[in-house]
């Protein structure tokens, strides 16, 4: 017998899309700060000094007002002393017993005789100078640069993410009859191609 009905079944189809879970990590940004402070080279000389004192060499050569009354006086002083030891010596010989005129003259020519010698007029110092040196020095300071630095660590943040599964029907499923034999007439003799029955057979 002919086949009259074709049946054709679809299928259900469908798309998949898998998220797969993941375990994210962010982390702020670092940061590093650097101070600088600049080194200094410093040099500190001091020359050598000679000192030389010639106040008291200046001063046995031509003295000042102070010095020059000062010995004057001195001076005054022991003229005075020497002056009375010699009266006292010349009235103790005049005491004693004797020739008295023979020993006036004597007295008498030693006080008008002229002085002989040197009259100490000097113009070499006869005090030295005051000398006194003081070396040099040297004193050289370095320091070198100086750095600072600030390192600020960042913490990292962890973040996990699920999975996600998502699903997209493409194809609804479905069954398909169609008739794909010859048109059914009523009554059958109408059929352009009926035969009849032999019954008789």
């Amino acid at each position: 017998m002919e086949q009259l009905l074709k049946i054709t079944t679809i299928p259900l189809e469908y798309q998949l899309k898998i998220q797969n879970a993941r375990l994210e990590y962010s982390n702020s940004t670092a940061s590093l700060d650097m101070d600088r402070t600049p080194g200094e080279f410093s040099i500190k000389s001091r020359p050598a000094k000679l000192n030389l004192d010639t106040y008291e060499a200046r001063n046995s050569v031509v003295p000042t007002l102070k010095r020059s009354i000062s010995q004057t006086a001195q001076k005054g002083l022991q003229a005075a002393q020497q002056a009375t030891a010699q009266y006292a010596q010349e009235g103790q010989q005049l005491l004693k017993p004797g020739d008295g005129g023979e020993l006036l003259g004597q007295i008498f020519r030693q006080r008008t005789q002229m002085p002989t010698g040197e009259f100490q007029l000097g113009f070499i110092p006869s005090a030295p100078v005051n000398i006194t040196y003081q070396e040099p020095d040297l004193t050289l300071n370095y320091e070198m640069d100086k750095l600072t630095f600030d390192l600020k660590v960042a913490q990292g943040d962890f973040q996990f993410i699920p999975g996600n599964i998502e699903m997209s029907i493409t194809q609804h499923p479905d069954v398909r009859i169609e008739y794909v034999g010859d048109p059914l007439y009523v009554p059958p003799s109408a059929a352009p191609n009926y035969k009849p029955l032999d019954v008789r057979a």
